[in-house]
């Protein structure tokens, strides 16, 4: 993938909020609105060159859910997670399948995350 300018970059984060997946529709049902432990997300945030599928900027933490499409994109993954991190971030991945298929378990994990890593 190649890197984006600013303004390609917003329209996309747009077009991406309005596609959302159904792992990214459920985990959004069950995020937004402060429920989880009262911490804001947002979706689809632009982050330096890349955009996050949900972010606390108040917990520093970014939520990446992936599709099949990034067991081929591992080498990029890395750099961009790389970076991220580098921005004061901690990313945690989970795959559509486990959201969709153990959304409570996901849920526990986030909510343990956010619960621990107080500001």
């Amino acid at each position: 993938m190649r890197e984006q300018e600013p303004q390609q970059l917003k329209i996309y984060s747009k077009q991406l909020k309005a596609e959302m997946t159904d792992a990214e529709k459920l985990l959004w049902s069950k995020i937004r609105r402060k429920q989880l432990n009262g911490v804001k997300f947002c979706r689809q945030k632009i982050v330096g060159n890349y955009i996050v599928d949900f972010l606390s900027f108040e917990k520093k933490l970014i939520i990446e859910l992936d599709g099949g499409q990034h067991a081929d994109q591992v080498e990029y993954d890395k750099k961009r997670t790389a970076f991220l991190e580098q921005q004061g971030f901690t990313v945690i991945r989970f795959w559509n399948t486990e959201v969709l298929l153990e959304t409570d378990s996901v849920l526990e994990q986030l909510w343990t995350l956010t619960k621990s890593n107080e500001s």
